[in-house]
């Protein structure tokens, strides 16, 4: 490795989504994982704290910004409209410049909510939230034939549930994948070649393999081969004289149970259902229902995405409409309805300024707030251990007045839905383990510390820090704070001031086509996942 009396010119961010902070800690401490202990050896390591709730739509913009979700403008999957419809977010939403088009050249791959892809100087291949392989996925667009030919097997993701009785198959499917990722990782570094700012490339799946597979053996299985991984872009950034770091958005943890939120709001009177009448009546006493629809189209070859994919909106959201299920839009009764949660956690006062048909005067929100903050609290389990935290929308995102009203999350060991259903707790099924908000971020460079100790690391403080150590101006609006616990005592980001700098999106792209809205929008809208 070079001396530790310059900065690096350029950095290299390799993402491994839900990798816990106690795993790596434990397991590189015990030689388990040769290229996670020599990172701590020879660079500066510590916990990465999560967004608030702590999920990949949120903090990998987090990450990739340096602001928190109010400037950044991203809140979930899924957009919340006036009428109470939901739109998917994509690149277009996010309000604040990412590293990569603040640094170039850049190669982008894999980083959730990326779709559709923009023009940037560089290379991109978009992921999660990408609806297919099938279209515009990459830029240039040139790149989708090189991955078709060098790549064949590639794919943004897997069809979960289909995995939920068949762990050693979905072990096998996931390592699949997780080769076919590390391939296109290699072809973006072939087009890099020496002239690059930025790398920026996130494997997806521990996340996904943790979710199904909760059992210490098994992970640390799967960690070995990111390990490996880890060991090829170690050496990679030491060829080209740069900074690594190596960032998850959010930590993991089992779950025991889950917390049905929105069966507590209808349970202390806060929500209303849509009665079962008309044809929605007639379906649900003939016992027909969404769940009920969809598995008969699966079984004739007709997936949900199809679907979405083939119909307008209306005719979507009519026969939903119609449906009876537990979805949280579809059969919330609206007109009666005071409060419900939306999204991962994400609770809404129905107040007539924000909603079509609100019942709330805006006046009195701050009322029931404080309500709804004690109904949640009460939820406790048979010890007694409240269940439920609760986080106001105006002290976490203080500058989007259109922000959640509150945020609603279960404490670890246990996860909140948002299904209407009869019981206030249920069982998890096949999802075993799920997210908590300890991640990790572990740095090495011509610039940093070894052996060094990160303290108080927040997923907006990894822009600012990657920004300062090569040399490059901090955005002004920046949220988080450049991490100097990284950085060698001697080094040039050691010795200088943190440069400010005004930034702003390059609005070029920010047309999603027609096409994209029709599929893309629409991925969850009959209920296919809550």
């Amino acid at each position: 490795m070079s001396g530790h009396t310059h900065s690096a010119e350029r950095a290299f961010v390799l993402g491994f989504d839900g990798v816990p902070w106690r795993l790596i800690d434990r397991w590189s401490e015990a030689g388990e994982l040769p290229n996670f202990d020599r990172l701590r050896e020879e660079g500066a390591a510590g916990p990465l704290e999560s967004t608030t709730p702590p999920t990949t739509p949120l903090a990998w913009p987090s990450i990739a910004t340096g602001v928190w979700p109010d400037k950044h403008g991203i809140y979930g999957f899924q957009n919340l409209s006036r009428s109470y419809s939901h739109e998917m977010y994509t690149s277009a939403d996010l309000e604040c410049p990412p590293l990569w088009e603040q640094l170039s050249p850049a190669h982008v791959g894999n980083v959730p909510m990326t779709y559709p892809p923009r023009t940037i100087d560089g290379t991109m291949v978009t992921g999660m939230m990408t609806p297919s392989t099938e279209q515009g996925f990459t830029h240039p667009s040139s790149l989708e034939d090189e991955i078709d030919e060098r790549v064949p097997d590639y794919q943004i993701s897997l069809d979960y549930p289909d995995y939920a009785d068949r762990l050693d198959d979905f072990e096998v499917a996931v390592d699949g994948m997780l080769e076919s990722r590390r391939e296109l990782m290699t072809l973006q570094m072939d087009h890099a070649g020496d002239d690059w700012e930025l790398f920026f490339f996130v494997y997806t799946a521990p996340d996904r393999f943790q979710h199904l597979i909760w059992d210490e053996d098994r992970i640390l299985a799967h960690y070995r081969k990111l390990d490996d991984v880890l060991g090829e872009v170690i050496e990679y950034t030491d060829a080209h004289d740069a900074d690594l770091y190596v960032v998850s958005d959010h930590g993991f943890g089992p779950i025991e149970e889950l917390v049905y939120v929105n069966h507590v709001l209808e349970r202390e009177g806060f929500l209303a259902r849509r009665e079962e009448e008309g044809a929605r009546g007639a379906l649900a006493s003939l016992g027909i229902s969404r769940d009920r629809i969809s598995d008969a189209l699966e079984r004739v070859g007709i997936s949900e995405e199809r679907l979405v994919s083939t119909l307008p909106r209306a005719v979507l959201d009519s026969v939903a409409e119609q449906l009876p299920g537990d979805h949280a839009l579809y059969d919330v009764d609206f007109e009666q309805t005071v409060a419900f949660v939306h999204e991962a956690g994400n609770c809404y006062v129905n107040d007539t300024r924000r909603f079509e048909t609100g019942v709330v005067d805006p006046a009195d929100v701050p009322d029931v707030k404080a309500d709804l903050v004690e109904v949640f609290e009460s939820v406790t389990d048979e010890d007694g251990t409240q269940l439920l935290s609760v986080d106001d929308g105006d002290e976490l995102f203080p500058t989007d007045p259109e922000s959640p009203d509150l945020v609603v999350n279960a404490i670890d060991g246990y996860e909140s839905r948002t299904a209407i259903t009869d019981e206030a707790m249920g069982e998890p099924g096949a999802y075993v383990a799920s997210h908590r908000s300890t991640g990790i971020m572990l740095c090495r460079g011509p610039s940093i510390e070894p052996g060094g100790v990160l303290r108080g690391a927040r997923v907006v403080d990894v822009a600012p820090t990657l920004l300062h150590g090569i040399g490059r101006p901090v955005p002004r609006d920046a949220d988080g704070r450049v991490l100097f616990d990284a950085f060698d005592a001697d080094a040039t980001p050691s010795r200088t001031k943190v440069e400010r700098a005004d930034v702003s999106r390059d609005d070029r792209d920010d047309e999603v086509d027609d096409d994209f809205s029709d599929v893309e929008n629409r991925l969850k809208g009959l209920g296919y996942m809550e």
